[in-house]
């Protein structure tokens, strides 16, 4: 197995604060990086790019920003001067089995990844990235409840829906700041952790009966759990944030219509921990970049 990535050529198209972390530690084990949309200067191991055909020429591996690309292939790039598009035909450049990493593939980047016979991998996936991303996941939503309410954490009633691994962290950290925390989940497995760590429960079906007393509601789930027939049993001036990836879990014009500020908030390492989330993904995509090339 390989033990650092010299001679290696990656490419790494567009992305954000992140991006930058990650290259930075590509180049210091000896990997090529071809760029496109970084504001990055030229060096004997980093190549710019104004275009992605040119870029992916002879790499070994392709890396996407966290957020991948949208349904049209527009990809997440921050600094690019004009959107950069993925297009078939430029995955088409690379040889079956190639690596593709990205936090969150959408059934786009799928489907092109499956036809082309490359080597999807979904880095948020990995519990090792997700579980330490939790952590500025959880900072973020809390500042953002903050932000929006004129009450404190503090006392104030709080709902979490899911209890996957940012729930948990989320949950958490509500608590520890002295809030009254309720988690929502279907899975008996995960409401008897929740209770036994001190959380007050609920299952899904008592979501509108939990959902009455509440002033901050943070859903994690990625469907719509908190549709118009929920919503209505929220008392005007209850806060959603909403951190499922897009479009959330929320009937946000219904909220509206009743009074209920409803934000949605995925990405927020990107947003607001920007350094610390890309040396969490810098710590493990050059490990896993070695593994998919040695293998």
């Amino acid at each position: 197995m390989l033990s650092n990535l010299s001679g290696i050529g990656v490419a790494m198209l567009g992305g954000d604060q992140r991006n930058l972390l990650v290259m930075q530690r590509l180049v210091e084990l000896g990997a090529t990086v071809k760029v496109v949309g970084l504001p990055v200067p030229e060096s004997d191991r980093v190549v710019v790019y104004e275009d992605i055909e040119h870029a992916l020429q002879g790499v070994r591996a392709l890396l996407l920003p966290v957020p991948g690309t949208d349904e049209e292939g527009k990809l997440h790039a921050v600094y690019a001067k004009d959107p950069l598009y993925l297009k078939p035909q430029h995955l088409a450049q690379l040889k079956p089995g190639t690596p593709v990493l990205v936090g969150v593939a959408k059934s786009y980047l799928r489907k092109m990844a499956e036809r082309y016979k490359l080597a999807l991998l979904e880095v948020m996936e990995i519990d090792e990235v997700a579980i330490l991303n939790s952590i500025p996941s959880a900072e973020g939503a809390i500042l953002l409840a903050m932000q929006n309410m004129p009450i404190t954490i503090h006392g104030s009633q709080c709902v979490v829906t899911g209890f996957g691994r940012t729930a948990m962290t989320l949950a958490r950290m509500l608590k520890a700041l002295g809030a009254h925390t309720t988690v929502v989940a279907r899975n008996p497995a995960q409401r008897a952790r929740a209770w036994e760590i001190g959380h007050q429960v609920a299952d899904l079906g008592q979501l509108p009966a939990v959902l009455g007393r509440a002033d901050f509601v943070f859903n994690t789930i990625p469907a719509l759990v908190l549709n118009r027939d929920v919503l209505q049993c929220m008392k005007p001036g209850t806060l959603i944030v909403d951190l499922a990836s897009s479009p959330g879990g929320t009937d946000f014009s219904c909220a509206e219509s009743l009074g209920i500020k409803a934000i949605l908030a995925p990405g927020l390492p990107g947003r607001y921990s920007p350094r610390t989330a890309g040396e969490i993904l810098a710590d493990v995509i050059p490990r896993l970049l070695i593994e998919a090339i040695s293998s």
